[in-house]
């Protein structure tokens, strides 16, 4: 059986999914909470430049 390296939690099967710049092999429950993670993230950093005036890209 394969470990979930961020719960550590034995699964039958791991998904790789990109993290923090790179990839990372979670189970289903992991990826679709680091999925979550990074949608709010993007969310929230869109706000704030929205906030401030900026109009260039990132």
């Amino acid at each position: 059986m394969a470990e979930c390296r961020s719960c550590k939690d034995e699964v039958d099967e791991l998904v790789s999914v990109k993290a923090d710049g790179r990839r990372i092999k979670v189970c289903e429950d992991c990826a679709e909470r680091l999925a979550e993670e990074a949608a709010i993230a993007v969310m929230s950093e869109s706000a704030m430049q929205d906030m401030m005036g900026y109009k260039g890209r990132r």
